[in-house]
């Protein structure tokens, strides 16, 4: 049995509104005491990781991430050999990793493949839970077409166009024959998708409620695209669990999501990041200007969200070159709801989205993915959130870096 103790540190145990003392004690992987009762383990055979002082953290989830986004071209994305995506995807993965997110959900894209490698341990990556391609209806956010082309999009790394009840019942179930952790449907319109209005919902109500069943047997869930209000409750009042965006949500919203104990994942960094490098970046003019209208936006459904009585997680997805934005996230969220449910977000309450209560936390029995930072992350977000600063990140109590 390995022990590893970690001492000198302030622990923030995912969910205490303030800091907590340590030491923390791991065996083979799991935490086994913290404070007090890591002081009663003395082991003098443990290995031991000097804190120096420094703020002890779950590790982060990233519950919106996108390991086959290689570009921000929708058609690029579908249209590259999975060969070179999955190369691209593994370093985009082990940077995500030196960043502290040891655990990401993949909501478009991912596969049997990639997981196989990732267990195998051929590259460092955060643990990966994928849904495969999202599904889009025809002319929806997942379809890449513009209207004057005339080509066929079938099936993508990243999306899937399916339409009709008896089609995407048996495209669910091929997801989850194929090991995926969830389902993601697009129910709105989106940003970089050239033909669909943003706020119209998608899929008909019996499409979406048939894909909820499928996952709801499997003992899964449906995370949906979702911007306004309309699509919202289209989504949530059809069986879906995880709302993705929701950056035009209202009171009346928010207050079904709330009822129905549904989860809002905000991926605020992206709209940022488009709205600062987009045009540099080629995006088109239409995805400019939808962009424009939900960047400001998204702050506001976070607040609202959480004032209704929402459970707030923390996403990202970043396309392309933007992926080094993933952090800057965490200082969007801050600003709109503060540090404290800022990290919530990015850990327990998104390990309990994941169903995987076991992560996003420092207790006895929870997985040791951990990240050490200089300062005080409740009174400095930036400790974690700038990138330039120092932190070591550990799976199941190893040092992967740092």
């Amino acid at each position: 049995m390995t022990t590893v103790v970690i001492t000198d540190v302030a622990v923030f145990d995912g969910e205490s509104e303030s800091l907590v003392d340590g030491p923390v004690v791991v065996r083979d992987g799991l935490i086994t005491a913290v404070g007090e009762a890591a002081r009663e383990q003395a082991d003098p055979h443990a290995e031991v990781i000097e804190g120096a002082g420094r703020t002890l953290l779950p590790g982060l989830i990233d519950a919106h991430f996108h390991a086959y986004a290689v570009s921000l071209s929708m058609v690029e994305n579908e249209g590259r050999p999975l060969s070179y995506v999955a190369h691209v995807a593994a370093g985009r993965l082990g940077r995500a990793l030196a960043r502290g997110f040891t655990t990401v959900r993949d909501v478009a894209g991912g596969d049997a493949g990639l997981a196989s490698a990732i267990g195998e341990g051929l590259f460092s990556s955060p643990r990966y839970l994928y849904t495969g391609p999202a599904l889009s209806q025809t002319g929806g956010h997942g379809d890449p077409r513009s209207a004057d082309l005339e080509i066929c999009v079938c099936g993508g790394h990243s999306t899937e166009v399916v339409d009709g009840v008896d089609d995407l019942r048996r495209a669910v179930r091929e997801r989850f024959r194929t090991g995926a952790h969830a389902i993601k449907v697009m129910t709105s319109g989106g940003v970089i998708s050239p033909t669909d209005p943003l706020r119209i919902p998608q899929y008909s109500a019996e499409e979406l409620a048939a894909v909820a069943e499928e996952a709801d047997r499997r003992g899964s869930y449906v995370a949906a695209h979702a911007y306004s209000p309309e699509a919202i409750r289209h989504s949530v009042t059809n069986g879906i669990r995880s709302i993705e965006h929701g950056n035009l949500l209202d009171e009346e919203s928010a207050a079904l999501m709330a009822d129905h104990g549904a989860f809002l994942v905000p991926t605020l960094a992206t709209y940022a990041a488009m709205g600062r490098r987009g045009e540099e970046l080629g995006m088109p003019a239409v995805s400019r200007d939808k962009n424009a209208e939900v960047l400001d936006a998204g702050q506001h459904a976070v607040r609202l969200a959480l004032r209704t009585g929402v459970r707030v997680g923390f996403g990202t997805d970043l396309m392309g070159t933007l992926e080094t934005e993933q952090l800057s996230g965490l200082t969007l969220q801050a600003e709109a709801i503060g540090a404290y449910e800022t990290l919530r977000s990015a850990t327990s309450v998104n390990a309990d989205l994941i169903g995987r209560p076991d992560l996003g936390r420092i207790a006895p029995g929870a997985v040791a993915d951990l990240v050490l930072v200089d300062g005080d992350p409740l009174a400095d977000i930036s400790v974690l959130a700038d990138p330039s600063r120092p932190r070591q990140v550990l799976q199941a109590g190893r040092t992967v870096t740092g």
